[in-house]
Parts: C-alpha cells; sequence; structure tokens
C-alpha cells in the first residue's frame, strides 16, 4: 500500500519498473542484526552433530531470513543445540530446518556432512556444505546421506 502512495511518473510518479525494483530492494534488504551473525560456527574437530537454522529479526518488517550452520560435541541431542543458540540470538528468533552428523578433521582438511536429525529431520547437506566451504574454504568438503 504504501509503495502506491509513493509511485511517480514523469508527471510526479514512479514508473512500474521502478516500483517493482524499490520493492525488490526492501524485501532483499538484511537487517544489520542479522548480517553480524556468524554464518558458521562448528566444533574446531572430531564428530559431532549439527542443525541448519533460519534466523529471522523479529524487529524488521519484510527482511528475509539469513541461514546458519551450528555443530557442536557439547550437545547430545540437536535439541540442546537449537536451544542454545536460540538463547544466544536474542533478541533474535530462530527455527531449525533439519540436522545431521559432521565430522571436522582438521589435520586433513575434511570435512564430512551427513545423517539426519530424529527429533528435526535431515537438514539439506547441500546448503550446510555451501555455507561451510565459505568458512572453510582450503577444506575438501563431502556429502552423504548415509548414516545417523
Amino acid at each position: 500500500m504504501l509503495f502506491k502512495v509513493l509511485s511517480f511518473s514523469r508527471s510526479g510518479v514512479f514508473s512500474p519498473s521502478i516500483l517493482k525494483t524499490i520493492q525488490r530492494e526492501c524485501f532483499r534488504k538484511m537487517s544489520g542484526a542479522l548480517d553480524a551473525v556468524p554464518k558458521v560456527d562448528i566444533d574446531a574437530t572430531g564428530v559431532f552433530k549439527y542443525i541448519l537454522l533460519n534466523v529471522y529479526d523479529k524487529t524488521k518488517v519484510n527482511v528475509e531470513p539469513t541461514v546458519i550452520v551450528r555443530g557442536y560435541k557439547r550437545c547430545a541431542y540437536h535439541s540442546d543445540i537449537y536451544d542454545e543458540v536460540q538463547e544466544a540470538l536474542q533478541p533474535l528468533d530462530c527455527e531449525p530446518l533439519g540436522g545431521g552428523r559432521i565430522s571436522h578433521d582438521p589435520e586433513n582438511n575434511k570435512i564430512h556432512i551427513y545423517g539426519y536429525s530424529q527429533g528435526y529431520g535431515k537438514a539439506d547437506h547441500e546448503i550446510a556444505a555451501k555455507l561451510i566451504k565459505k568458512a572453510y574454504p582450503n577444506y575438501a568438503i563431502t556429502v552423504s546421506d548415509e548414516g545417523y
């Protein structure tokens, strides 16, 4: 509705193409708080559970969520990771997209992503792999749907 009020043409009204561009940019804009959240936070070594999450800024309208990966040996269950991350992200909100396991071998620069979460279902390991590859560019990242 606001965009209809602001739409001006040559005679003082935005053209429809400019209006679409403005709308698209408004929807793409990320919240500053979301930008500050690290996309990947996993333990430095070992085999552990991980979850993929959407993170939202509850105070911003029309801001797309950001996807993050979290995995810790100290968490026995995927829900433990979620509880820890949810508390740490306050005042942001998050929702689990699924989970799995990560095998992190820093000596050989390898990370293997596999398995699923009984509580949250299987995460999209390809999305997790893309995020992890950005955080660990010199690593070989592999993905498998096998195993628990």
